[in-house]
């Protein structure tokens, strides 16, 4: 049966799951920067679809997000890969090691492919501004299949653009064009959306001076240009293999095409989203332009490494996890080694607690990675294993529920922090709890 007799049966199923959609329960599981009263950002792991419904019906985010930007799984029936890099340990170079991060698991069906996005459309729609924009971002395999279902749910009338970004990077085959582009759906939720443009140069034909009345000219290295309206029609270099934006991470987006996306959807204060946030580029984005933003990510790996990238921001930060999330964790085993000293100060009420990291296990390894990169882990588990920590992170006062860091220690090339020490009054009580997470996205937590 052709897909498209399928359309009106897929709208209706995705309808009816949305409406019966349940709100579940996140819990706080982390602080950072967060202040009482003060706004802090949401980083949430688990279902976007129940992330949601918990922001419509227990947060009263019905309406209140001016821009939401999604990179959803392009139904590319590909398995993607994180790439750990570790340079040099001991004067031996390190090959780089492909960890699985994803994949698209609606690859089998389109139907439940459809039917997974649609579902979340119509969530995203009831989060949506009055005057805010939903950007979807996709490629060849689906984009023409989703368009109509954006125009049945959001209106034909509230298509606003159709982007194509354009790259240079990529493969290319013997029996079609080089595939340099992905597109970019671009709706509103009524006819009053924000929307403020960038200009861009238009180079005069010849480079030559028109001399129009009223046409502001000017003049550079190429020759003569008028400001215009971008067009829709963006080229922008893909994330380079050196570049300082690397995370990692498969399918990350620069972050010069989220900018602009920003600069037009959204004014300074704005609340942004991401419900498929991977590498966090929308948050590191938005952070940096002075924008409120919402990320969530069903995967350890996408969450700890966003909020990796973000740390150094002094961004504000409220981590929410899914209670009843399937820890289905990556590495089993996993363990780390602290050892912690008090030394007191000699005619001073004071006393300082010094903390030392000393090892670290990665357990038993991930299954999707082959016997090449196996044995690479074994090679570091030997030499240096703390190499195989991302961060890690202390809360000198922890009050038993919520993980509130006053100290992050981050990987820099294979060379972490090692040591930290906090001054307390002496004698003084104090529950210390430490966080680790691996290159994996697995995190283990010691209390001392």
């Amino acid at each position: 049966m052709a897909l498209i007799s399928k359309f009106s049966q897929i709208l209706e199923d995705s309808k009816r799951e949305y409406e019966e959609e349940k709100p579940v329960i996140f819990n706080v599981s982390e602080e950072v920067n967060c202040h009482k009263d003060a706004h802090s950002n949401i980083l949430a792991l688990g279902d976007n679809s129940s992330f949601m419904k918990t922001l419509l019906e227990k947060a009263d985010m019905s309406g209140k997000i001016k821009l939401i930007y999604i990179d959803p799984p392009f139904f590319s029936k590909a398995t993607y890969d994180a790439v750990i890099r570790f340079g040099s340990i001991d004067g031996e170079k390190i090959p780089p090691v492909k960890y699985f991060a994803y994949d698209d698991v609606w690859q089998r069906n389109m139907t439940d492919y459809l039917k997974m996005l649609c579902k979340r459309f119509f969530l995203m729609k009831d989060l949506l501004a009055e005057n805010g924009t939903i950007w979807v971002h996709l490629d060849w395999h689906v984009v023409h299949y989703v368009k109509v279902f954006l125009d049945e749910i959001f209106g034909e009338e509230n298509f606003v653009n159709e982007i194509v970004w354009h790259y240079k990077s990529g493969g290319s085959g013997k029996r079609h064009f080089a595939r340099k582009h992905d597109t970019i759906l671009v709706y509103s939720k009524s006819k009053k959306y924000y929307f403020a443009p960038p200009k861009e140069k238009s180079y005069n034909r010849g480079f030559k001076p028109y001399r129009f009345k009223g046409v502001k000219e000017y003049k550079d290295e190429l020759g003569w240009y008028t400001m215009v309206t971008m067009k829709d029609v963006w080229n922008v270099d893909m994330v380079g293999r050196t570049s300082a934006e690397r995370t990692g991470y498969a399918t990350q987006k620069p972050e010069a095409l989220i900018k602009r996306i920003i600069e037009s959807a959204t004014e300074e204060g704005d609340l942004c989203a991401d419900f498929f946030c991977g590498s966090g580029t929308l948050g590191a984005v938005a952070e940096k332009m002075g924008r409120r933003w919402i990320c969530c990510d069903g995967s350890a790996l996408a969450v700890s490494g966003t909020l990796k990238r973000l740390y150094p921001y002094n961004s504000s930060i409220r981590v929410l996890e899914e209670k009843e999330r399937d820890k289905d964790l990556t590495c089993q085993n996993r363990g780390v080694e602290f050892d912690m000293k008090v030394e007191e100060i000699p005619g001073s009420d004071k006393e300082v607690i010094k903390i030392y990291l000393k090892n670290y296990h990665a357990g038993d390894l991930p299954a999707s990675l082959d016997e090449k990169a196996k044995e690479i882990i074994g090679r570091i588990q030997d030499k240096k294993p703390t190499a195989l920590l991302e961060y890690w992170s202390v809360d000198f006062n922890f009050d038993g529920e919520v993980f509130r860091p006053h100290m992050f220690f981050s990987k820099n090339g294979n060379d972490i922090g090692t040591s930290c020490e906090s001054l307390i009054t002496k004698g003084e009580k104090r529950r210390i709890r430490i966080k680790t997470v691996d290159v994996f996205g697995n995190y283990t937590f010691v209390e001392l």
